[in-house]
């Protein structure tokens, strides 16, 4: 009788711990990340604040918070240009395949009143907060208080008790968008997901033969034609519409050439066109990009294909 006894209680023991082990065995980890693209156009702007509230995942039709991610979080974009990141959080949600994930953000709806401590502005001092009069609030544009999707380029796999990381790009030179001449700013990104085992990068350095500034875009193969320079017709349009990324040309180290680094490029061939900008006020050079600079450059997974490039 003791030794039936014990079979059943090592039974239930072993029951007991399947049981807890599927449930948490059903749960995988996101490591995300977010990064940008520079605002080209707007010398005065010092920062691009935004402020996080959570991270969803879609499921089944529904959008469920993914868990962990803790307190509002503060990023100013303009510094995470150039290859750099900022960790959001490793985030629990159910394993499996997924395309999309969406953001919360702080922000006023469009065309209500603003508060002094808004989450998410344009800065444009040295001030590390919102100053009411001297910097620009990011409204949500209206009727989108439901979050920013992030779309991958294809779908990726949360492994169950295994971890995915991603890095959503939110492409600021797109993403905020001047309501004609009134000087209300809204936030309309479209934000891309990669997953960055997936990705590399394109990098060198550029002689620059010009006075003005530079920035590199970066096509996907046959991507480019040559109206993407044309003028922005509506508010919410902007030139190169359909780069993947950009980056400005810059001296970022010790040597005499000028440095760009086009990063979080999915695997494939890309086209490298450059754009010149006046010093001065940022405005674009017309005509300065209307043709592609390099062509078929290849980037592989988890490598940095060097390239440099000359403008004259």
């Amino acid at each position: 009788m003791r030794t039936f006894l014990t079979m059943l209680s090592l039974a239930g023991l072993a029951v007991i711990l399947v049981l807890s082990g599927c449930a948490w065995g059903d749960n995988g980890t996101i490591e995300l990340s977010v990064t940008d693209a520079p605002i080209i156009d707007e010398d005065s702007v010092t920062g691009v604040y935004v402020t996080f509230e959570g991270v969803e995942y879609n499921r089944d039709g529904q959008w469920e918070s993914m868990v962990g991610f803790g307190d509002p979080q503060a990023h100013n974009l303009l510094e995470l240009t150039g290859g750099e990141s900022a960790l959001l959080g490793s985030l629990s949600l159910p394993a499996g395949t997924y395309e999309q994930i969406r953001f919360l953000v702080a922000a006023e709806d469009e065309g209500l009143p603003v508060p002094n401590n808004t989450g998410t502005w344009i800065n444009r001092d040295e001030n590390l907060v919102y100053d009411e009069g001297v910097d620009d609030p990011l409204f949500v544009p209206s009727g989108a208080q439901t979050g920013y999707k992030a779309t991958a380029g294809e779908p990726f796999t949360v492994p169950v008790n295994g971890t995915v990381e991603i890095t959503a790009d939110f492409d600021l030179r797109r993403a905020v968008v001047e309501l004609g001449a009134t000087g209300t700013y809204i936030l309309k990104p479209v934000i891309r997901l990669v997953v960055n085992d997936q990705i590399g990068t394109i990098s060198g350095d550029v002689t620059n033969n010009t006075v003005n500034d530079l920035v590199v875009y970066a096509y996907e193969d046959g991507a480019f034609s040559a109206t993407e320079d044309d003028d922005p017709v509506a508010d919410d349009d902007s030139r190169f519409p359909n780069a993947v990324t950009s980056s400005r040309v810059e001296d970022t180290d010790s040597d005499t050439f000028l440095d760009y680094a086009l990063a979080f490029l999915r695997e494939g061939r890309y086209d490298l066109v450059i754009a010149q900008y006046a010093p001065v006020d940022g405005s674009y050079i017309a005509g300065s990009g209307e043709s592609i600079d390099l062509e078929a450059v290849d980037v592989l997974a988890g490598q940095v294909t060097s390239q440099d490039l000359t403008e004259d």
